[in-house]
């Protein structure tokens, strides 16, 4: 699904992967800590996999709710690459990105689920974040 980023100039000062609960906690320098699961990042990639190379061109990701992430790669200081246990490894996560993806969970989720609806799809459980 296509994110539309502004920029917020906001840089992590810490990122933890947790295993268990597969969930990536991201600290903000302005004190924000955002906690999001691998389906969802997984769902919101921004490769050009998931969403073309052009609006009208995005593939609704389905099918991710045992998605895990497997390692985090830095990419300069402005992103971190994610490789998923699906094997998928081309999202580039900036840290706008990252901040509009925990800052707008709550909606962003929400689109996508509506999403899986409209085209007869649903998850296999909730989504607990």
């Amino acid at each position: 699904m296509r994110v539309k980023i502004t920029p917020t100039h906001r840089v992590p000062t810490e990122i933890k992967l947790h295993k268990v609960s597969a969930i990536l906690e991201i600290h903000f320098d302005d004190e924000s800590i955002y906690e999001l699961p691998s389906e969802y990042l997984r769902v919101f990639t921004q490769s050009a996999e998931a969403v073309g190379h052009g609006p009208g061109q995005e593939t609704l990701q389905i099918g991710k709710e045992d998605v895990t992430i497997t390692d985090i790669q830095p990419v300069g200081n402005y992103a971190i690459k994610l490789v998923f246990s699906d094997g998928h490894d081309t999202g580039i996560y900036s840290w706008d990105l990252l901040y509009k993806l925990g800052a707008d969970f709550p909606l962003l989720w929400s689109n996508y689920l509506e999403e899986l609806k409209a085209a007869g799809l649903s998850r296999r459980s909730p989504l607990h974040n």
